[in-house]
């Protein structure tokens, strides 16, 4: 049985028949054939009509030749948001079912997965799947759609019954970002219902073989940071035996993981007291795993530099240090700045670590290069007087694919500690 749409779904702008004419420089021209999603404002030259957000963008080149389609968006520095380049192609239902297969068939080891209606995974990674600015993760049987662009709503009815058809999920909640909460929702708010049943409170799902809920309504993101499955799930093979400190912890998938894999303590930080309670209910959907039940957890409240700070000086010490901040970096002017931020936590993180103990460190800065982020980390570590030895670079799970530059934003390091001077 398919999952019926809510009746505001019915209410949105029709996408319509429009093509608006899109004229644009020379060097934007020659990125979209590259194959880059974003046309920005100042690259447009010029439209031949003022058009609606979700209307359908036609680039031409100075030949008048077809060159790409897209969104558009006259409320965004993104003006147009493209979504196929090269020969004409219309944009239809079949279109949109064959991207969603195709995204489908990316994530094909949790599609049929044996426990494949439990999972939690990401199902469209934005741009990098051909759908910019729309982000949907699933979480056993509900979807979550988020909205970074009002360009989505004239085309979110549509979208919705393909995808709860190809998923086999029964329901859909919308989240929207900031940027779009502050425009014209057509009467939707952040955190509806759109389609089907959605379980009353937070939404039950596995990740690599351990339980979590994730907050569809009102959680960070989509409810959970799926992105660090794989990282999460090294740690655990690293915890064994081990005290764990884990900074910025946010709902906990680190410190889950890790308890599962049999460390001896796990400490969590995270300066929202919520979010460690969320840690802690986490913790407790595993509380039967023997390893989980061993593990000594505790959880504390603060800024992380602070925290980190304090168990410096009061000479705390772990085998193990995560540090998985928030983005630092949401502008390019904010570049510098974050690498400094970076650099400070390594300074903070290594003295607390025991000899032989790993330093795991993440960004999730897209504009922070990842050489730029490494070599931040490991100079701070030797201004502190330890030398790392790199165990692995890591980026993003086979859920978080990676279609243009701007959609490579995580990276993460293992380091052991060496010598100290």
């Amino acid at each position: 049985m398919t999952a019926e749409p809510v009746a505001a779904l019915a209410a949105l702008p029709s996408p319509g028949d429009r093509r608006i004419a899109v004229r644009v420089t020379p060097d934007a021209l020659r990125h979209v054939r590259g194959g880059h999603p974003w046309v920005f404002e100042n690259s447009v030259t010029s439209v031949s009509f003022a058009g609606a957000a979700g209307d359908l963008a036609v680039i031409f080149d100075d030949r008048r030749a077809f060159a790409a389609i897209g969104l558009y968006d006259p409320t965004s520095p993104i003006r147009v948001r493209v979504l196929h380049a090269g020969s004409p192609q219309p944009i239809d239902a079949e279109w949109w079912r064959g991207c969603v297969r195709q995204a489908l068939e990316v994530r094909r080891r949790f599609v049929e997965a044996r426990d494949a209606e439990l999972l939690g995974y990401r199902v469209i990674n934005g741009e990098n799947d051909g759908f910019p600015g729309l982000v949907v993760d699933r979480y056993a049987a509900t979807l979550v759609l988020k909205l970074y662009s009002p360009a989505w709503f004239p085309h979110l009815a549509g979208l919705v019954a393909i995808l709860l058809a190809e998923t086999g999920c029964s329901g859909a909640v919308l989240r929207m970002a900031r940027n779009v909460q502050g425009l014209d929702t057509h009467g939707l708010s952040d955190g509806d219902t759109i389609a089907g049943d959605v379980p009353a409170g937070p939404v039950r799902f596995v990740k690599a073989g351990l339980t979590f809920e994730a907050d569809v309504r009102a959680g960070q993101k989509t409810g959970h940071f799926l992105d660090q499955r794989a990282n999460r799930v090294r740690v655990g093979e690293l915890a064994a035996g081990r005290d764990v400190l884990d900074v910025f912890a946010a709902t906990g998938g680190f410190t889950v993981h890790a308890a599962a894999g049999g460390a001896r303590s796990v400490h969590s930080v995270d300066r929202s007291a919520p979010t460690l309670a969320a840690a802690a209910r986490n913790l407790d959907l595993n509380r039967a795993l023997a390893a989980v039940g061993a593990c000594r957890t505790t959880s504390e409240v603060g800024d992380a530099f602070e925290v980190m700070g304090r168990l410096g000086r009061e000479r705390r010490s772990f085998d193990l240090v995560v540090v998985d901040p928030p983005s630092f970096a949401p502008r390019q002017a904010d570049v510098a700045g974050a690498l400094r931020a970076y650099a400070r936590l390594a300074r903070l993180a290594v003295p607390l670590l025991r000899d032989g103990g790993v330093l795991v460190q993440a960004s999730c800065s897209s504009r922070v290069g990842a050489d730029d982020f490494f070599g931040a980390v490991e100079a701070a570590a030797a201004e502190a007087g330890v030398r790392l030895t790199e165990i692995a670079r890591t980026g993003h799970d086979v859920d978080h694919p990676i279609g243009f530059p701007e959609g490579a934003y995580l990276k993460a390091g293992f380091w052991r500690v060496g010598d100290r001077t």
